[in-house]
């Protein structure tokens, strides 16, 4: 091939060479006058390309130019930054490399004189990834690994054509697929120069000879360090090999999953990956470019898949540095590090682990409708407290359930725990806000409202997979009041609620009043209250809810925090969005909050106050993010958590006082689908309800919980779990039973 044609068509397969690299290629001084020079990488092994590409960041910031370079079987790309002194600097971004690297597209001219690359961003190693064109722009191609997936486009057709056919060379000359002696030494091209010593040696009078002799004395050590490097290099494949052998045996297969399950990539698609395709869903079309990447991440090289539907194929090999389940964005150094320590000591606990049931009992009726305008014209203005509702209206779940559901995502206090025993005060707020955040993103969608309880009722959930203990009891009927206490690693979680509801005709507002308490086994303390939830289009249109105000979270040390839970407006883009900020005891704001109620919390060091989306957010970290939907919500879209709350086994009811919400029979009747049953109990029981006040007027006092003389708020003063502990339920009355009205 001509010189020309290298110029005229910048084609990818005119600068690769397939040629094996010669690792025992003897180094020689080089001829007078210039200085001897001791290469590493003959240039019949390189294998390089380089250009600019755009890649898709996020939905903020859109396609970006960024510099690829394809070097021995790796493809690495970094940000273009301006440079005045570019022609100096090219070498060392890896634009001009000794005349082997050779340019795809006209734009990668341009960026080559006028600006340099920073240092990698990125690096994907290709024998470990899949790539495809797109079927609908015949300017952009995809590339996959399984820790991230690169959305690519070129200037031209016949760009992309050069990649893609640059992309399959480096990958069949590369190959990784054996390990028994076939996969030579790669060799880099940095060369140790004899200049500088050859000038220093002349300076001092030497001869000659003896110049020579020092500089043949210099390239025997480099040319015997070299072949020592070869011979650890060598044993790093063997180990390499072994440990695959593990991979194809399937006995690491749960390291494949976790990598895949990372990053969302369903095993259902994954048969529709080769190592190359050019055909796609059009699943995947239609969602194209909406990943959400962060450039400034650390370099890491991808854990291995073939992504094909050969079981035959399943190796795999992992080397990433990414921060963990719960953190999914590049953070800064010691927050990576202590979020791994939280999870490895959770893993060492060696939870058990308990099988709880995924989806509810089938319905033995057919549900009949019900006439709502009948209802709501005789509602209009009343407590929603007070107003009889079919049981149509309610969820399998009481109120006092619904509060244990708040605490789905209770790992993010053991984070919090875990912080602040570092010492790392500011992770823990965060954490806190989190969490307090979190409890709001099941009631997306959540159509029922949940059962009333009765004065008196009770609620416990032992969760010791969670390392969480909650009871909950309703300890008034007007005003209604839910105390509830919970305890976990090191913190314990309290407080009390008196839900105030006005129900307007086509919507509902709700105003949570009441203080939670969370407070860690050092001695901070946390508390916060709710924000106001309003349920809209109950009579038009889809129902559906929102949570806006403001919430205060108050810390006893160094730390506060506020969230701006943002009000809807017709005309809202980014509706369910949650801002805040974290500031210290002198008004000094340490940390930014951003993200969605219903999907997840960042934060970061910039103000995002601006900010519309925490995709616009460069650098955000992640601090939680909502659990997969349930694959069995039913009608009444729970979640896999909420599925099992009132689950009720044979043990377990051998253990519950009479008192708790999973004996009660209209609500037990509603989960097995036994409506008219349901309906029929439910009348019965709010006949109940209407003597609590009497009760309270006789001095009815709750069972597990005591009010405090000063504030007014009740507290757990014990004693339930050691009377679950010995079965003793004396003066637990059965409040679900047949009673009499005198």
């Amino acid at each position: 091939m001509t010189q020309s044609s290298h110029h005229i068509h910048h084609h990818a397969l005119c600068c690769l060479s397939a040629a094996p690299p010669q690792p025992d290629a003897p180094p020689t001084p080089a001829p007078e006058p210039a200085a001897a020079t001791a290469t590493a990488a003959p240039g019949s092994g390189s294998v390089a390309v380089a250009g600019v590409l755009h890649k898709w960041t996020n939905y903020g910031r859109g396609w970006r130019e960024r510099w690829f370079s394809l070097r021995d079987g790796v493809l690495s790309y970094s940000k273009i930054r301006s440079d005045a002194g570019a022609a100096g600097g090219a070498a060392e971004g890896g634009i001009a490399e000794d005349g082997e690297v050779r340019l795809i597209g006209g734009a990668s001219a341009r960026i080559a004189g006028d600006r340099r690359p920073e240092k990698p961003a990125g690096v994907v190693c290709l024998k470990v990834s899949a790539f495809r064109e797109s079927k609908s722009d015949d300017r952009r191609f995809y590339i996959f690994s399984p820790t991230k997936t690169l959305h690519l486009k070129t200037d031209s057709k016949d760009d992309r054509v050069a990649w893609i056919e640059a992309l399959i060379l480096a990958r069949s000359v590369y190959s990784l697929r054996s390990f028994s002696g076939r996969i030579s030494f790669v060799q880099s091209d940095v060369s140790v120069s004899t200049a500088r010593l050859r000038n220093r040696m002349r300076q001092e009078g030497l001869n000659e000879s003896l110049i020579r002799d020092c500089e043949q004395i210099m390239l025997s050590e480099f040319s015997s360090y070299r072949k020592q490097l070869k011979l650890r290099y060598e044993d790093h494949l063997s180990l390499f090999g072994s440990s695959r052998h593990h991979f194809e045996e399937g006995k690491d297969g749960n390291i494949i999953q976790g990598a895949l399950s990372r990053n969302e990539f369903p095993s259902s698609r994954r048969g529709n990956f080769s190592e190359y395709s050019t055909t796609e869903s059009d699943d995947f079309e239609k969602q194209d470019g909406g990943d959400l990447t962060c450039e400034e991440e650390s370099t890491f090289f991808d854990a291995a898949d073939y992504f094909t539907e050969s079981n035959s194929r399943s190796s795999a090999m992992s080397s990433s540095t990414d921060c963990g389940v719960h953190s999914g964005t590049n953070i800064d150094n010691s927050g990576c590090l202590e979020i791994e320590n939280v999870q490895m000591q959770d893993s060492d606990n060696m939870l058990p682990q308990i099988k709880r049931r995924s989806k509810l009992p089938e319905p033995t009726e057919k549900e009949k409708g019900i006439s709502l305008w009948s209802i709501i014209k005789d509602s209009v203005g009343k407590d929603l407290t007070r107003v009889c509702l079919p049981v149509y209206f309610n969820e399998p779940l009481s109120s006092l359930q619904k509060c244990f559901e708040d605490l789905e995502y209770s790992y993010l206090l053991d984070q919090a725990y875990e912080h602040g025993k570092v010492g790392n005060s500011l992770m823990r707020i965060l954490k806190v806000a989190a969490f307090a955040v979190s409890g709001y993103a099941s009631s997306v969608a959540r159509p029922c409202k949940p059962f009333n309880p009765l004065l008196g009722e009770t609620y416990e959930a032992d969760f010791p997979d969670r390392r969480i203990r909650f009871f909950a009891e309703k300890v008034s009927h007007h005003p209604m009041l839910i105390a509830c206490h919970s305890e976990g690693k090191g913190w314990k979680f309290w407080g009390d609620s008196n839900v105030k509801s006005k129900f307007w005709g086509q919507s509902i507002q709700v105003d949570p009043v009441g203080v939670l308490t969370l407070e860690f086994d050092d001695g901070e303390i946390f508390q916060w209250s709710k924000v106001t939830t309003t349920i809209n289009n109950l009579i038009l249109g889809k129902l559906y809810c929102n949570h806006h105000g403001t919430m205060h979270i108050k810390g006893n040390r160094q730390y506060s925090c506020k969230l701006k839970f943002k009000e809807p407006s017709l005309l809202d883009r980014n509706p369910r969005l949650v801002q805040g900020f974290v500031e210290d005891n002198d008004g000094k704001k340490a940390s930014f909050l951003i993200g969605k109620w219903d999907e997840n919390m960042y934060y970061s060091n910039l103000d995002t106050s601006k900010i519309r989306s925490a995709d616009q957010l460069q650098g955000a970290s992640l601090l939680w993010e909502k659990s997969k939907p349930s694959p069995n919500p039913t009608r009444y879209n729970l979640s896999s958590f909420a599925i099992t709350l009132n689950e009720l086994t044979p043990e377990l009811q051998e253990k519950l006082p009479p008192t708790d919400s999973r004996l009660r029979p209209d609500q037990r009747h509603l989960e097995n689908g036994e409506y008219e049953k349901a309906n029929t109990e439910k009348l019965r029981l709010e006949r109940r309800q209407r003597m609590s006040t009497k009760l309270q007027d006789n001095g009815w006092k709750p069972r597990w919980f005591e009010q405090d003389a000063e504030d007014g708020t009740y507290h757990y003063k014990g004693g339930y779990w050691e009377a679950r502990d010995q079965g003793r339920w004396d003066g637990c009355l059965n409040i679900f039973g047949e009673f009499s009205e005198t």
